[in-house]
């Protein structure tokens, strides 16, 4: 009998969205259109829709788990706590570990205070314990928990993390949407009013080095020229929106900016 849990990647006592979680990670990994179709690639994606279709709804996985464990063995999974387990270790990858369950089980607190006390003083990177892929997704879960907490300086770091890794290698791929969404949000409506300028200047002008869509570089030019002026430097703000323009030209909020510095539909 073939091992769903084996097949995602997860323990027999992982929730339903831990399972989700897994299940999009894996056919990223598999999808035949990856692949040129390979015979095995389709197999692989076949296994997986049938092990995310019996594990989402409880009573076939109650069946499942009947029928593959038996009632001992799957006793046996609910007296095993896995989180007391990875603090036992009492190593930097347990509890690396241990910050991403922490986030799945809905217990923040916990792991951004074990995040922060990993990265101080210049902490190793959760990448080097936890793998890309899981990565990633502990990296977005902290983001939007830092920005929950007005941490903005943290959230955008990680966001900044997640474009680079998926600048190397593609991993959210359609879900970078909504990953831009969350970075616009946090640095063009929480860190520009409430971050000090120096601050926000430093970030965009390192956003302007990430490989991004052309729209979003243009935002955030734009966003870079306002600063600028607002702190009186004219000439870089002029430097700044022409690159905004050279993004998108049809870049959107840029009437007062433009009579401002002069600028007219000509330009």
């Amino acid at each position: 009998m073939i091992s769903y849990y084996a097949a995602l990647q997860v323990s027999p006592d992982s929730t339903v969205q831990e399972i989700r979680e897994a299940y999009r990670r894996k056919v990223k990994e598999v999808h035949p259109d990856l692949h040129n179709g390979t015979p095995q690639s389709v197999e692989q994606m076949k296994l997986l829709i049938q092990a995310w279709e019996v594990l989402r709804d409880p009573r076939r996985r109650e069946d499942y788990d009947r029928r593959f464990f038996g009632v001992s063995r799957r006793e046996d999974f609910y007296t095993f706590n896995y989180p007391d387990f990875l603090r036992e270790q009492n190593d930097t990858e347990a509890h690396a570990k241990l910050i991403f369950y922490d986030l799945l089980h809905d217990n923040p607190e916990e792991a951004l205070a074990l995040y922060d006390a990993m990265h101080a003083g210049g902490g190793p990177e959760l990448v080097r314990y936890l793998g890309r892929e899981d990565f990633m997704d502990c990296a977005f879960l902290l983001a939007e928990e830092y920005t929950h907490r007005e941490e903005y300086g943290k959230a955008f770091s990680l966001f900044g993390a997640i474009i680079r890794f998926e600048g190397q290698q593609p991993y959210f791929r359609h879900f970078m949407a909504e990953v831009y969404d969350r970075l616009r949000e946090v640095v063009s409506q929480r860190m520009f009013f409430h971050s000090p300028r120096e601050e926000l200047a430093e970030g965009l002008r390192e956003i302007l080095t990430w490989e991004l869509p052309d729209r979003e570089l243009a935002v955030y030019a734009k966003r870079l020229s306002e600063l600028l002026l607002e702190q009186g430097n004219r000439r870089k703000a002029t430097f700044y929106f022409k690159r905004a323009l050279s993004f998108d030209r049809n870049v959107g909020g840029t009437k007062k900016l433009r009579e401002e510095l002069g600028f007219f539909e000509s330009v």
